[in-house]
């Protein structure tokens, strides 16, 4: 019986769901369920991560104010970790970020401050690092962990969630991922070039984004993206971007939930990607597994909400089949 005095001392790191019920095909994807724990989504490996190496060097401090750009997971990640430890925290995040995501980091303590505009060239992201940036040039209480620049983001990934993965598949030949700040993608990443074996990485991305170069484009669902080039991200360690369609990623969480699956819009995206890069290649006995970065109870305002997804999709969403899409895709 697990006894905890820490609300991040806990997180299920060994469920799976095989979706070959859900997909069909006879293809055999096997999703990581990274929801399980009391932030709710895999950016709380990240959030612990930063959080005590920023106590190890000094960095962070009694007296520290806590500060951090999320579009939400991670800034409930971090609300969560401040509260247990006494920190105060202050989530720079935009009108994207959804409400329910919002109200609970402001019910674990934190300050929410939301960003109107964009900036010229780096969109929401942008404005967003701007107003990280003045804050901290005007009072040197703030402390901002910078989960874009900061190696331990993918480091937590580097110790946990790889070799979580390679306990439970030895076997494992494909590993799909969702690119965001690409801490997850490339901690998995370096950790499988040095297995035993070689594993094919596959990342997964927004169109829209330009995480990975391409045109900037509208995107509504937060998790997935980025509106400039990741700092982290190392594409040497890539083997293939995919990039998903937002209605992709629509159809992807709406089937889920059809079979009972509730996912947030990030697993939407890798799962759409992931199957439609099973059905391309068609290879028996491949051993396939993708990351489930969080739950869907945070999106039931906007992925999971007719009156949003018509005025943002219009009422075709939903009168072709509900499968994933034939998504563009190239190696790196």
């Amino acid at each position: 019986m697990p006894v905890i005095s820490d609300p991040y001392a806990f997180n299920e790191d060994d469920l799976y769901v095989d979706l070959k019920s859900v997909f069909g095909h006879g293809h055999e994807l096997f999703l990581k369920c990274e929801g399980f724990n009391f932030a709710g989504s895999i950016k709380l490996k990240a959030a612990v991560e930063m959080v005590e190496a920023a106590e190890r060097d000094g960095t962070l401090g009694p007296d520290s104010i806590l500060v951090e750009s999320s579009s939400g997971n991670l800034g409930v990640a971090l609300s969560m970790i401040a509260a247990s430890k006494g920190y105060e925290f202050l989530c720079v995040t935009d009108s994207r970020c959804n409400l329910s995501t919002r109200l609970m980091m402001e019910a674990l303590g934190s300050q929410v401050h939301v960003i109107a505009g964009q900036e010229a060239n780096g969109g929401f992201l942008g404005a967003r690092l701007d107003y990280v940036r003045a804050l901290c040039a005007s009072d040197t209480r703030y402390v901002w962990l910078s989960q874009y620049t900061n190696p331990s983001n993918w480091k937590a990934h580097y110790r946990t969630t790889a070799p979580e993965i390679a306990k439970s598949f030895p076997q494992l030949d494909v590993l799909f991922i969702g690119a965001g700040t690409t801490g997850t993608l490339m901690g998995c990443a370096r950790f499988f070039r040095e297995w035993h074996r070689p594993v094919r990485i596959i990342a997964l991305d927004s169109v829209g984004s330009v995480a990975f170069g391409g045109p900037p484009g509208r995107r509504m669902i937060p998790g997935l993206g980025m509106s400039m080039r990741p700092p982290l991200l190392d594409e040497a360690y890539v083997d293939e971007v995919i990039r998903v369609e937002e209605v992709d990623t629509i159809r992807a969480c709406h089937r889920l939930a059809r079979h009972g699956f509730l996912f947030g819009g990030s697993t939407g995206t890798v799962v759409s990607g992931a199957m439609n890069w099973l059905e391309q290649h068609h290879t028996p006995g491949l051993t396939a597994v993708a990351l489930a970065p969080d739950l869907g109870e945070r999106y039931l305002d906007t992925v999971y909400q007719a009156n949003w997804l018509e005025d943002l999709y219009g009422d075709e969403l939903f009168s072709a089949p509900a499968e994933p899409a034939e998504d563009p895709s190239g190696g790196v």
